[in-house]
């Protein structure tokens, strides 16, 4: 399947070859067939609805078992047609550049298709088709410019072969020490499902796909320049997500109602250019202004999707404050029947979140979601969780009782770290789309990193094939990463988590780390248990000394002081009249720093000023800063900044004022009553 000039029937001569079996072109062999003229005349004899209509109706007549079928382009425009193709074959959506089907089209000398109009270019239906071949596709072949259609032949038949093996996207846990082949021996291969609903894996690991993430060409990327932000994730999840777990049309509805109409900017995650070489990733225009918006917009669809119909689902979510408003905004755009039975309750340190971000979580909760301030910092939440996770007894009892499962929106949880891959690999081809590099070029990225989800993203986007050259992970005062990429050790030993000006990055254990030891440790869940376990047990561990050189290959780091945090911020304003958070502060401070300036540095603004306030007044030394946040974020706006103060968020506090919400005492019982208490007001109990 695609459109006029994407070389379906020479591929499909040739695939018939290689398989030995019958070749069909609707066109020539059906079509032209039944109605004894080309296509052409009929076209020109019925016009453009009757035309669909008599070729849809021959396409139901077509029974062809063991062949290979070329689809007219307009095929995918029928419904009933493409319903009974799909029931009785693989369709396989040969992706050309519009471009380049102009160009053979021309050669053709074709100037009109069917469906076109008089006024109507032919680019404009191109383009209108491109919806057709979303719907019905199962797997797409990117055809990229100058392309032979023999390594287009070859191509699909990877892409049907990877279509028919599931077991080909298989996950372990990062600590699982045991071969697939002995895991599917054992009947406990994972899923992209299954780990999308489980979150956390059952021996403590992170769930990872055993054969690795896939790479792109270098065409197969070019093909994406010019393409939408949902565009770009749709061709990259698909090639992540196998179509058994999701297909490719029911991704697409996904990731339309993600990227669609959600975020401010309508290019959802545009690059501006800030001074010198260096440039911001803006993550920040989504619902509730920061970096989480780019995951949790999709994933909640993901897990709503992947989830067995007959149970209960309870998310559980530890926030260091950005991702507690984005799970609960996330999760509130479901569709009602899904929520009816997914619960949602966000644990935050109650003194360790800006009083924005606090204002935003509460002001989230609805009926099925719930933010709770626990008095603790980030770590002790997400350890308590992982702990609640862990435990067989109390799960058992919830779903015995409530027919209710736990589950994970953390980066922990696959779904949630996967979508940020995307946005790392469009800030690369949106600097190539401005000239700013060509294609192969070179680019670092600096990254304000606690949890290590959105460096780790990074460097996936770096094993498909982006060319970045070195991940530049910039800490705050709480700098174990930066010693632990320095040096190899990773050390708890008398540290103190220090609450700062930059409390995303306020985190002493690094979840998203240990994917990144499985990775340059070859899949070695062995190795990977005994680092983890030293942790837990010693408080600290040290690499040995190939596997540092291996991550220094990918890794740079250092940190920054909150007197530098705020002087970035101050500098930063006086020369350009752009405003950063306190986070995308640390990274610039440390790109400074770092930046060998021989290639472009993309810095993660993971966060909008709006939500730290009073650091960022305090920044650009305002005198009295009243304790309102609505007051502060008119004063902000007051300073006439780039961007301007984020709407939504003025709005939601405009909404949210004085709403109230529960704290809990730092222990793990209580967060457990917590969560009962939310299943029994929410799922009816089990008799």
């Amino acid at each position: 399947m695609g459109p006029p000039g994407a070389g379906k029937t020479a591929v499909g001569k040739i695939l018939g070859q290689k398989l030995g079996s019958c070749f069909i072109d609707v066109d020539d062999d059906v079509l032209e067939t039944t109605w004894r003229m080309s296509v052409a005349e009929k076209l020109k004899e019925v016009g453009n609805e009757q035309f669909l209509e008599e070729e849809g109706r021959a396409l139901l007549n077509l029974s062809a078992s063991g062949s290979v079928i070329s689809l007219s382009g307009s095929n995918p425009m029928s419904v009933a047609g493409m319903k009974h193709v799909k029931k009785n074959g693989i369709v396989v959506y040969l992706d050309v550049p519009t471009q380049s089907i102009m160009d053979r089209l021309q050669l053709m000398k074709v100037d009109r298709i069917v469906g076109q109009h008089t006024g109507t270019s032919l680019r404009e239906i191109l383009q209108f088709r491109k919806q057709f071949y979303k719907k019905w596709h199962d797997v797409r072949v990117i055809c990229e410019a100058g392309i032979t259609a023999e390594a287009v032949a070859d191509k699909v038949l990877c892409a049907v072969k990877w279509y028919q093996d599931s077991e080909l996207k298989g996950f372990v846990s990062t600590r699982d020490p045991r071969s697939n082949k002995k895991a599917q021996q054992n009947n406990s291969i994972k899923y992209f499902s299954d780990v999308v609903v489980e979150g956390l894996a059952p021996d403590g690991g992170l769930f990872v796909p055993e054969m690795g993430l896939p790479k792109f060409t270098t065409g197969e990327w070019q093909n994406l320049l010019g393409a939408t932000y949902a565009e770009r994730a749709q061709v990259i999840l698909e090639r992540c997500i196998h179509p058994h777990d999701i297909p490719a049309p029911e991704l697409w509805e996904m990731v339309e109602n993600a990227y669609g109409q959600n975020f401010a900017c309508s290019k959802v995650a545009p690059v501006r250019h800030l001074t010198g070489n260096q440039f911001l990733l803006e993550l920040f225009h989504g619902p509730t202004a920061s970096f989480k918006d780019l995951a949790l917009q999709l994933m909640p669809h993901l897990f709503a999707y992947c989830i067995p119909k007959s149970c209960n689902y309870l998310v559980l979510v530890a926030t260091s404050g950005d991702t507690g408003s984005a799970v609960l905004d996330g999760f509130s755009r479901l569709k009602e029947t899904d929520k009816q039975r997914i619960a949602v309750i966000t644990f935050f340190p109650q003194d360790g979140v800006s009083q924005i971000q606090k204002s935003q979580m509460i002001g989230c909760q609805e009926a099925n979601t719930k933010a709770i301030g626990v008095q603790s910092d980030f770590d002790f939440c997400q350890s308590a969780i992982k702990q609640i996770f862990t435990s067989s007894d109390y799960s058992g009892f919830l779903m015995t009782e409530y027919g209710t499962v736990l589950s994970a929106a953390n980066s922990i949880n696959w779904a949630r770290l996967l979508p940020q891959v995307v946005y790392h690999a469009s800030a690369y081809l949106n600097l190539v789309e401005q000239d700013i590099i060509s294609f192969g070029s070179p680019v670092d990225v600096c990254i304000p990193t606690g949890n290590f989800g959105n460096i780790l993203a990074a460097v996936y986007a770096k094993t498909m094939g982006i060319p970045i050259r070195k991940c530049i992970c910039a800490s705050n005062q709480n700098n174990v990463l930066t010693e632990f990429i320095k040096t190899g050790l990773y050390s708890l030993k008398g540290r103190q988590l220090m609450p700062s000006l930059s409390p995303a990055v306020d985190i002493l254990k690094a979840s998203n780390l240990e994917r990144h030891l499985h990775l340059i440790g070859n899949g070695d869940g062995q190795l990977v248990a005994q680092l983890f376990s030293c942790l837990e047990n010693q408080h600290y561990f040290q690499l040995q000394k190939d596997l540092l050189e291996k991550l220094q290959q990918d890794l740079l780091a250092d940190w920054c002081s909150e007197e530098e945090c705020l002087g970035a911020i101050h500098s930063v304003f006086s020369t350009t009249g752009y405003i950063l958070d306190t986070h995308t502060a640390v990274a610039k401070v440390v790109a400074d720093r770092l930046q060998d300036k021989t290639c472009p540095v993309i810095i993660s603004s993971t966060a909008h000023y709006s939500k730290f306030a009073p650091a960022v007044l305090q920044a650009l030394k305002t005198g009295e800063i009243k304790q309102s946040p609505l007051s502060q974020l008119h004063l902000l706006n007051s300073y006439n900044p780039l961007p301007p103060v984020h709407r939504g968020l003025l709005e939601a506090l405009k909404k949210n004022e004085g709403q109230q919400y529960e704290v809990c005492a730092a222990d793990v019982n209580a967060l457990m009553e917590h969560a009962e208490a939310i299943i029994q007001n929410r799922f009816m109990k089990v008799f």
